[in-house]
């Protein structure tokens, strides 16, 4: 099972470099790219908070409003068929397809996990 870290709504990516004998992870959900590492999981979790603290920081410095993390929205490409399907799906049931797509996700990762 995938683990992830938490902190001020930013969510951190936890991989293992086998090569390096190091933990490192970068900040997900975001454009910016902001990445942290540790040789044991304390210090992990520690570099995390201190990469958020500081891409925070650096952000108000700029004047650049930090990346919204998970904002709801996002860019999906399918094949043109299933789009098709999806579209008349929702028009025949009186629905946005917007809404097709999120309860098709929703039931897919119910029961997937």
């Amino acid at each position: 099972m995938s683990q992830t870290l938490e902190y001020k709504g930013y969510n951190g990516s936890v991989l293992y470099s086998a090569e390096d004998r190091t933990l490192h992870g970068r900040i997900v959900g975001i454009r910016d790219t902001v990445t942290y590492e540790g040789t044991n999981v304390s210090a992990l979790e520690k570099n995390f908070k201190s990469a958020v603290d500081e891409y925070l920081a650096f952000c108000q410095a700029e004047g650049k409003t930090p990346g919204t993390p998970f904002k709801g929205s996002f860019n999906v490409r399918i094949s043109q068929d299933l789009h098709k399907r999806a579209a008349l799906y929702a028009e025949e049931h009186n629905r946005k397809l917007n809404a097709v797509v999120n309860d098709a996700l929703q039931e897919y990762l119910t029961h997937s996990a």
